[in-house]
């Protein structure tokens, strides 16, 4: 079994009501065959005004793509858990700039300027939710998808965004990232998944048009349902690392779910 990076199943109590969320990352054949850690981070916070959840894929080329993950994770959710959502626009790229300053100040960081900071480089996926409403924010690959747990097909989704070529894609810390920044609105869901870039062929459609119902829906049929933690997590690492997401996908794999009512 792959080693996990780590999980988490929280509930919280907020404006927004209870939040149930179950989160799981696993490190890809790749990297555990070269003996690297697992590069992907998630984060998510219930604040006193707003939910916010984050995945982060830091960059296989990057030396130091782990920390880029964890410092946007935890500064976006940081900085977005109460902050008003009527300009949450504005905030969201005012904790993308946050994030960016803390990476050119990095002790790793040796030059201090847009080369080092590409050391650090990440992508970028999450989402702030409040009193019904919705936005997702993402530069890069990976993905998000509201949906109704009753009408799977009325759904929201974030895709990925690569370059010219499969294997490229955008990174929080290129000079250029707010051309890549992407926002994406969406309301009356009651599930919320983000993922990275080592889950998107399973969960949609090669076109990226439609879900895979066959890996989300049982995913989420299992864990509305009133279990363990234990059992939750289980579940999870256990879907994440069967022989054949090791074989379609030997990239690290994060998956983070929330029960948003």
């Amino acid at each position: 079994m792959f080693p996990i990076c780590w999980m988490i199943l929280a509930i919280g109590m907020t404006k927004n009501k209870k939040i149930k969320v179950v989160a799981a990352s696993v490190c890809g054949p790749m990297h555990r065959y070269k003996k690297l850690p697992c590069q992907d981070c998630f984060k998510h916070k219930n604040g006193k005004k707003n939910f916010v959840a984050v995945v982060s894929d830091g960059a296989g080329s990057a030396k130091y793509g782990k920390i880029g993950a964890n410092i946007i994770c935890n500064t976006m959710v940081d900085l977005l858990a109460n902050c008003e959502f009527a300009d949450i626009k504005q905030h969201i790229i005012k904790a993308v700039e946050v994030a960016r300053a803390k990476v050119l100040r990095h002790r790793f960081n040796k030059t201090k300027d847009a080369d080092g900071m590409m050391e650090f480089s990440a992508t970028l996926v999450g989402a702030v939710y409040h009193q019904g409403k919705g936005i997702f924010f993402h530069i890069g690959d990976g993905a998000g998808i509201a949906l109704h747990s009753n009408q799977y097909d009325r759904f929201i989704a974030t895709r990925p965004e690569n370059g010219n070529f499969s294997c490229e894609t955008f990174f929080y810390t290129m000079d250029d990232w707010r051309h890549s920044l992407r926002f994406t609105s969406f309301d009356e869901a009651d599930t919320l998944f983000l993922m990275s870039d080592g889950l998107t062929n399973f969960a949609f459609t090669p076109d990226f048009q439609q879900i895979e119902k066959g890996f989300l829906l049982p995913i989420n049929d299992f864990l509305i349902q009133d279990i363990t933690k234990q059992k939750a997590e289980r579940a999870l690492s256990n879907t994440l690392n069967t022989p054949i997401a090791k074989r379609l996908n030997s990239d690290d794999k994060t998956l983070l779910w929330a029960r948003l009512s």
